[in-house]
């Protein structure tokens, strides 16, 4: 495995706030990681650090290896933190223009290439200033774009889009990443977006990681399965091995029991336990989302 970007023991205090709470973080190359928390869990935090924004309180941080030329392998790296400066007076060429000059880079006929990219082929001369929330939101992940880099960090990009734009955006950034071999850390409060996009979760809560899982653990995490209850748990497993033959399903705290199997036939699982002469006190299907994961990680607490 190589790890583009590492995090230990990263802490962030202002005064006696802690907003950044020692947390440690591997990002594997070519992979999405997705930032999970509300508004004060510390994910644009960790990102203005990785950018220079903010300089840590403690721990330590590495990039592509190396913990000292912090600053240069930066320039490996495309920050689009919280709403990009867009001239709203300039075009989306002008403006990819300027920081194209700005930022020294020499192909001057990506610009167009990009803003077809992002679906902004098409604006011609229309002035940033007119552009929906949406539309500068697109032209931010272009400038992002334009360096080349070989990761980026996007905090809420698909902040003000509709579906379509949604849509648009997860399809770019998982082309990016599969054939460019782009490495992208995101943040988004639309976690179901998330869970379509990423293929490996942090969850924070409080300054803190709670949790570093791959989408594959996630699924596993959040598999459709069948909640029982019933009068005698111990025997109503023993009946579900021996007449339907299912072994994948665990009790939880001796008194409810998670079906993995014959999910699609829940009518046949019912019909078996009350033949037996056993009886349900709970039956229902039930299928885990990111977002119902990430509240029983954090205690469903709000900040």
């Amino acid at each position: 495995m190589e790890y583009i970007v590492k995090l230990e023991n990263l802490t962030k205090q202002y005064g006696k706030h802690v907003v950044v709470d020692r947390v440690n973080l591997a990002i594997e190359k070519g992979h999405i990681y997705g930032l999970i928390g509300p508004n004060g869990a510390g994910k644009t935090t960790i990102m203005r650090m990785l950018a220079g924004l903010t300089e840590p309180s403690g721990g330590e941080m590495e990039l592509f290896g190396d913990r000292k030329a912090l600053d240069y392998n930066r320039n490996r790296i495309s920050f689009m933190i919280e709403a990009p400066y867009l001239d709203g007076g300039m075009t989306a060429r002008e403006n990819m223009e300027y920081i194209r000059i700005v930022r020294g880079v020499a192909e001057k006929e990506r610009i167009a290439d990009i803003l077809e990219l992002v679906g902004l082929g098409t604006v011609g001369k229309k002035r940033v200033e007119k552009f929906s929330l949406g539309m500068k939101q697109r032209l931010g992940i272009a400038m992002a774009l334009l360096s080349r880099p070989e990761v980026m960090v996007l905090d809420e990009p698909v902040n003000g889009l509709d579906p379509e734009g949604i849509v648009e955006v997860r399809k770019l950034l998982k082309k990016l990443s599969v054939e460019e071999g782009i490495t992208i850390l995101i943040s988004s409060h639309i976690l179901a977006e998330l869970e379509e996009l990423c293929t490996d979760f942090v969850i924070l809560h409080e300054g803190k990681v709670m949790e570093t899982l791959s989408a594959e653990e996630l699924r596993e995490k959040c598999r459709q399965y069948i909640a029982i209850k019933t009068d005698n748990i111990g025997e109503t497993v023993a009946t579900l091995e021996q007449k339907l033959g299912v072994y994948d399903y665990k009790v939880v705290n001796g008194e409810e029991i998670h079906l993995f199997e014959q999910v699609e036939h829940p009518e046949t699982v019912s019909k078996t336990i009350t033949d037996s002469g056993y009886i349900l006190t709970k039956f229902v299907v039930v299928e885990e989302e990111l977002e119902q994961y990430y509240l029983s990680k954090v205690g469903d607490k709000n900040e």
